[in-house]
């Protein structure tokens, strides 16, 4: 049988980050069409410096989950 709390979970996962990919790219290309190449490679920086926050909680959670796992 099928784990669906986990086929769950791998489909958040992945609709999260095809979300943030779309968004992303959609944000770059309008900001690349209106204020030209520099504008976009500034509005790249700022949308990774600001993803950051996002990613670093990402990760202390899963190393979280990782460490209670290991000791179970």
């Amino acid at each position: 049988m099928r784990d669906l709390r986990k086929y769950a979970q791998q489909t958040t996962i992945r609709l999260v980050f095809g979300g943030i990919l779309v968004i992303v790219i959609v944000a770059e290309i309008l900001i690349w069409i209106f204020y030209g190449r520099e504008a976009a490679l500034a509005g790249a920086v700022c949308i990774l410096v600001g993803l950051m926050p996002l990613f670093l909680t990402w990760l202390f959670l899963w190393g979280l989950e990782w460490f209670v796992k290991s000791r179970q």
